[in-house]
């Protein structure tokens, strides 16, 4: 195909071409786990993850090509409220929220342990394809601060 016809990526950082939010890269495997297998040639490496909430996209490429909620296998956060913040582990929001009304950390603290463990799956579950520790903890964080206002 003549190169006039083609778009030319872009060097610069990978904006959401939605929101335009930074997005986080991910690998070919999560994608291959998470979206659904019509539109997976829709998309293509380097690719990543738009974490705006807001935002319908949930995975774009550099040519501005991109898989919205629809496309996905399942519900991701933090597209979908509802969805887990460990997808390993199916911790949710209402699960952390239930631990700081308690005044306690056991459901927070036993997904922490299982998702430093062997038995995490993050690379083909989680929407980032890496741990989700990082979530847990700013949710988790966020909400207790709330919490003391």
């Amino acid at each position: 195909m003549n190169k006039a016809f083609v778009k030319e990526q872009d060097q610069d950082d990978p904006f959401c071409p939605r929101c335009k939010s930074l997005g986080e890269a991910v690998s070919g495997e999560t994608l291959d786990a998470l979206v659904r297998r019509d539109l997976r040639g829709d998309i293509s490496a380097p690719a990543y993850l738009c974490g705006s909430a807001g935002c319908e996209v949930v995975y774009f490429d550099l040519f501005g090509r991109v898989v919205g909620r629809e496309g996905v296998l399942r519900p991701v956060y933090p597209k979908d409220a509802g969805a887990p913040l460990c997808a390993c582990f199916e911790l949710t929001c209402e699960d952390v929220e239930a631990d700081l009304t308690e005044g306690g950390v056991t459901r927070t603290r036993a997904c922490i342990d299982q998702a430093k463990s062997d038995a995490a799956r993050c690379l083909t579950t989680s929407p980032q394809g890496r741990s989700c520790l990082a979530t847990v903890q700013g949710y988790y964080l966020k909400k207790k601060a709330e919490w003391q206002r």
